[in-house]
Formats: C-alpha cells, sequence, structure tokens
C-alpha cells in the first residue's frame, strides 16, 4: 500500500488562498441576508436548491467538469478547498453534494456522449440533482448482495428491486441504480443505470431518520421500463465502476467535517468561558486529530487527480474520519459550555446524526476488510 500523505498536494491547497476568501466571502453575504444557519451534516441533511443554484453561478458546483460539457476545468484539489469552506461553514450543499461529487466524475469517466452532454451541464448549473441507489433491505454494508434485476426487453431495460437508504431521492432528478444483469458471483454480472426521475413505476417513499427528518427513502422499481441509453458504463462492469465511485464517496473532506459547525461553537463558548483546562486539552486533542486527517484526505484527493483509484486509502479516512466526527460530538457534550443557543442546537444535531457517520458509504467493519484486502491480509 502507498501512502497517502502528500505534502505537495497540501501546499497546492495551502496556496489557494483566494479561492478560498472568496467562497468565505460569498458565505458571510449569504449569512448576513438569512439565507442559512450552520447545522452539522449539513452536506447530508440541508437541500437548498436555491443556494446551491447561487453557489454554481459562482463556478463552484461542477468546478471539475471539463468545459466543453458546460463546467469550469478546475483542479479536484480547488474544489478540495470550496468544499471545506462550505463544510466548515455548515452551509445547505446537500441538494448537489452527490452529483457534483462522485456522479459526475462517474459520468465522465464511463458515460456516453449522450448522458454526458445531458447531464453534466445541468449539474454545473445546480439544476440536476441525483440520487444512489445502492443499498437493499436486509442486507446492511453488504453491496455486492444485489436482488434488484435489469432485465432486457423491446424498447430497453426492465427494472425490478428495492433499495433502501437512497439520499435525497425525494428532490432528485435522476436515481443511479445497481442492478443484477447477468449471472454470476457476487460481484460480476452488475450493471449500472441512470434513470430519471420521476417515473410511473418507480415509487420513492419517505424512511424517517430518528429527529423525524426525511433525508432518506425506500425506492422501489416495478417492471420499470427505461431507454436502452440509461445503461451506465459497460454491461457487467458495474461493480467495478461502483468501487471507483466509493473512493471519491469515502476520502472527501466530509467524512471529517460534519460537526465542525458544532466544533466552533464549542471552541467559542469555551474561550468566553474562560479558562477550562480540560476542555482546553481537549480541543488540542481534536484540533491535532483534525489536522491529521485533512492531511490524509487532501493526499487521497492528490491521487484521484492523478488517475488512480486509491480505494484502501478512502477506506482508511472513511474509518477514522467518521470516528472523528463522533468523538467531536461526545467531547463537546463532556466539556460543554454554559448557555448558547446555537451550542445546544448543533450539540442535539451532533447527537442525533452521529450514528449515522459510521454506518453511511459503508459501515467501519466493511471498511476494515477493504482495509485489510489492500494489506494482504484477506
Amino acid at each position: 500500500m502507498t501512502t497517502t500523505l502528500d505534502p505537495a498536494a497540501s501546499e497546492a491547497v495551502a496556496g489557494a488562498r483566494d479561492l478560498r476568501s472568496q467562497v468565505r466571502g460569498f458565505l458571510a453575504a449569504e449569512r448576513s441576508a438569512g439565507s442559512f444557519e450552520p447545522r452539522c451534516d449539513s452536506w447530508m441533511s440541508a437541500p437548498d436548491p436555491a443556494f446551491t443554484r447561487r453557489l454554481a453561478a459562482r463556478g463552484w458546483v461542477g468546478m471539475t467538469i471539463p468545459p466543453e460539457y458546460g463546467g469550469h476545468g478546475r483542479t479536484p484539489l480547488e474544489r478540495f478547498v470550496v468544499a471545506e469552506e462550505l463544510l466548515a461553514a455548515g452551509a445547505p450543499v446537500a441538494a448537489h453534494w452527490i452529483a457534483d461529487r462522485q456522479m459526475a466524475p462517474s459520468i465522465l469517466r464511463h458515460g456516453s456522449e449522450e448522458q454526458k452532454q445531458r447531464y453534466l451541464p445541468a449539474i454545473a448549473r445546480g439544476e440536476c440533482f441525483i440520487s444512489i441507489g445502492m443499498s437493499e433491505p436486509d442486507s446492511g454494508s453488504d453491496l455486492a448482495s444485489v436482488r434488484t434485476r435489469a432485465r432486457e426487453v423491446d424498447d430497453g431495460w426492465s427494472l425490478s428491486g428495492t433499495k433502501v437508504w437512497t439520499t435525497g431521492a425525494q428532490f432528485a432528478h435522476a436515481v443511479v441504480l445497481l442492478a443484477r444483469t447477468d449471472p454470476g458471483e457476487r460481484h460480476e454480472g452488475l450493471s449500472q443505470f441512470l434513470v430519471d426521475l420521476p417515473h410511473p413505476r418507480i415509487a420513492v417513499r419517505p424512511i424517517a431518520s430518528i429527529d423525524g427528518e426525511h433525508h432518506f427513502n425506500e425506492v422501489v422499481f416495478d417492471d420499470a421500463v427505461v431507454p436502452v441509453g440509461s445503461l451506465l458504463g459497460d454491461r457487467g462492469h458495474g461493480w467495478r465502476q461502483v468501487t471507483a465511485e466509493l473512493a471519491q464517496e469515502r476520502s472527501g473532506p466530509e467524512r471529517l467535517m460534519s460537526t465542525v459547525p458544532l466544533a466552533e461553537a464549542w471552541i467559542d463558548g469555551t474561550r468566553r468561558g474562560g479558562v477550562d483546562q480540560v476542555a482546553r486539552r481537549e480541543i488540542g486533542r481534536i484540533t491535532a486529530a483534525a489536522w491529521s486527517l485533512r492531511q490524509m484526505s487532501v493526499g487521497v484527493a492528490a491521487t484521484l487527480a492523478r488517475g488512480s483509484s486509491p480505494d484502501t486509502e478512502a477506506a482508511i479516512v472513511k474509518d477514522l474520519g467518521s470516528q472523528f466526527e463522533q468523538d467531536v460530538v461526545q467531547a463537546a457534550r463532556r466539556t460543554a459550555p454554559v448557555g448558547g443557543a446555537d451550542f445546544a442546537r448543533l450539540l442535539a444535531e451532533g447527537v442525533l446524526h452521529g450514528p449515522a457517520f459510521t454506518l453511511r458509504g459503508g459501515s467501519n467493519e466493511i471498511l476494515r476488510s477493504v482495509v485489510a484486502r489492500g494489506l494482504g491480509a484477506r
């Protein structure tokens, strides 16, 4: 296994001061205008299509999409800078996050020319949101145990099956589906489909979270016929394509920054409350851990930018980063400052959302099996 630490990449991000300053100025103006209040886990639980369109108008959605497909031709590390600032502010980015983070790169790599022309410009304009249909009932984090079927019919493909924990399907314009098209072992015979929503034979049903909010969905495909051109990439190569997407999904700054708004409120409250040695030590420990994890995440982003697929390294970032996010919640809870409505609200969000941090995108047990395989231990 190669190291994920890449000092040169880190310096490249640190050098993007102008870009970082522009994003901070935009976010400050949005806060002043009252368009949002910081939230924990905003990239999963705070969709705001209007905010997304304002962000896109500044060129900060679809940044890495080439100009010929309506994007801005920026580097993954420049996108990393923008993502960090949005997450730190707790901005409402959930509407476009999945399409921008992993589906745009996947469509660019595997999509037909028609799919690229159709979806990529709309993603860059902040007008196309995409959800992902991977997990299935009674399968936990085992993505390979796919029972959803895709059967060839005269005018395309007929899709049958159920997906669960499909984030944002209630407002998405399309869903990417992993289905079995051919017989084979667990990872064989699988294909991906890019399916437009809504569809008369596809039902999107809400799954309420513990806090009563609606982020997840059950998506039922009832012999839903889709055009031949809905196939994404090569038939039977779905698992290979999905694992490449997971490197994008698991290594980004969102895997360690979901609770940064809470951390900032905690630090601010501690500072105003006077000297608290226990809190100061905890803040120091959290800060050191955050910096190390950031270096790892930047290193994976640089590896992805070179065209490699660092599956093992991405799994390590997600495993450690999601534990860190939960650690922030518990540390803030133990040493909580007195008062502060924002702190109380953010702490409540962190407590309620925290259990999902180590489950979504692959549970930590699954991630450790990926790491073990990458190290040759399996």
